[in-house]
């Protein structure tokens, strides 16, 4: 059956776009070449390449030359909003293009912002330049980890949520998750509100402290199925601790299993410039291999779908 889909992708891409798709490596990723040496990305047949994401979850576009300006143009064809990541320098004066590298070190794979309520659906990433050696960004199926972890930890993690805790989270940070930069106080307040999980208070000089509980499994946006998406590997690396909403910490021995089971499991986008990725962010988690090359650059843009 999975074989089955896979040569029926093959044969709808080769057919309708005249583009060479490969698999990355065991998982259900895809990479689609350019049909010639200038072809536009932006000439990709929209409702065509969603149907691919839906059931690879992982697209790298690769040939098209693609540049930080077309990583968003072309994010915008399938987005209904654009999200702000407020802890990464902005490119130029686009505050929805950000710099990646923040490091050289290894990064453990998480979800995009999963340890808040603004997780968006969709994170996409464009090369300029790759390191001459090791930097690839790494990827996880949740899915299939969800699936491999044992009865024990599974029955944890759905008998119990996680939850974090933020203290004086400047209005200024918030507003730029509503529908505009000069959103009023009551604007955020209603934003909150309608949030799941979500208790806050706003403070006299309009700073927030928030607390956001969540399940480690979620489902995923399309086909809804339960995946371990989240971040609490990368939050135990930066805290050394996750807190259950209870109060109970994530035991080491759960941290070791999760850690075992995603190194297993984990894929690599080895870099060329000019490469673009797109990455299902209800389903997949990411990292990053160590590197030391400063030249290397990656841009991002995050984005809710709106197919």
């Amino acid at each position: 059956m999975i074989q089955f889909a896979t040569i029926s992708i093959q044969n709808f891409l080769t057919t309708a776009m005249l583009n060479k798709i490969d698999s990355i490596g065991t998982s259900t990723g895809k990479i689609i070449y350019s049909s010639d040496d200038c072809q536009d990305i932006l000439s990709l047949p929209v409702t065509k390449i969603i149907d691919v994401f839906k059931t690879s979850g992982v697209i790298i576009f690769r040939g098209f030359g693609v540049t930080h300006e077309q990583m968003k143009a072309f994010a915008a064809l399938f987005s209904s909003k654009f999200v702000q990541d407020y802890k990464r320098p902005q490119v130029d004066s686009d505050k929805f293009i950000h710099f990646v590298d923040a490091g050289m070190d290894n990064c453990v794979p998480h979800s995009e912002h999963a340890y808040s309520p603004f997780r968006p659906d969709a994170i996409w990433f464009c090369c300029a330049f790759p390191a001459a050696q090791g930097g690839e960004t790494t990827f996880c199926d949740g899915i299939r980890v969800w699936e491999e972890l044992s009865e024990e930890t599974r029955q944890l993690f759905i008998s119990k949520k996680l939850k974090f805790y933020y203290e004086d989270i400047p209005a200024v940070v918030l507003k730029r998750f509503t529908s505009t930069d000069a959103a009023s106080t009551d604007d955020v307040k209603r934003m909150l509100d309608g949030l799941e999980g979500v208790k806050y208070e706003i403070k006299e000089d309009e700073s927030v402290s928030m607390e956001y509980v969540s399940s480690a499994v979620v489902k995923t946006k399309y086909g809804n199925q339960d995946a371990f998406a989240n971040s609490v590997l990368a939050l135990h690396a930066i805290m050394e601790k996750v807190a259950f909403e209870d109060g109970s910490i994530v035991p080491d021995e759960v941290i070791e299993e999760i850690e075992k089971t995603t190194d297993r499991l984990m894929e690599d986008i080895s870099w060329q410039a000019g490469d673009l990725t797109m990455i299902d962010n209800s389903r997949f988690m990411h990292g990053r291999r160590e590197f030391n090359d400063r030249r290397r650059q990656i841009f991002s843009t995050l984005s809710n779908l709106k197919f």
